[in-house]
């Protein structure tokens, strides 16, 4: 599994120096991704400026109905430069992720609700989504939560301290 590079398109935080990238994708309704949400966060807090966390969307519409909208959420929210605020309520939310829902959370986060509604949906984030999807799918991800650490597919237990303990022998 080969993985595109991060590029000014991609959502990151941290910075781009930082000598750890990881990227995920992730569905925002699949309940796994939800507990990688507070692992990253972990990670974060632990490895500081060490690490660039990158978040590419990889909904499962198949299994999850309201994925694909979420996405889209998310992305229409970084039209307006709030693309993780959008992202954390999401996460922190999962289960109420229908339309309603998603505009609401726009508005609890500080957007203009009728911009957000007429901004939803338009091409340039259901370009960002489906070109997150071609990058998963050029990088065989095959599942979500998929991780990449530096480039290279992390195929080893994300949920335990063994991913943080990979991590730090990077460093």
């Amino acid at each position: 599994m080969s993985l595109e590079k991060v590029t000014s398109s991609d959502h990151a935080q941290g910075a781009s120096g930082a000598p750890i990238t990881l990227v995920e994708y992730g569905d925002y309704q699949c309940p796994y991704c939800g507990e990688a949400y507070y692992i990253v966060k972990k990670l974060q807090q632990k490895l500081g400026d060490k690490l660039q966390f990158v978040f590419r969307n990889y909904p499962l519409q198949e299994l999850h109905e309201h994925a694909v909208h979420a996405a889209i959420a998310a992305e229409t929210a970084g039209l307006e430069g709030k693309f993780w605020e959008m992202h954390d309520i999401i996460f922190e939310n999962q289960r109420r992720l229908d339309d309603a829902s998603l505009v609401q959370y726009a508005a609890s986060i500080g957007l203009d609700k009728a911009k957000f509604e007429k901004d939803f949906g338009s091409k340039p984030t259901v370009d960002k989504v489906n070109a997150d999807v071609a990058s998963g799918d050029k990088a065989k991800v095959d599942s979500t939560p998929s991780f990449f650490v530096n480039g290279a597919y992390f195929s080893g237990n994300w949920t335990n301290n063994e991913f943080l303990q990979y991590l730090e022998k990077l460093l």
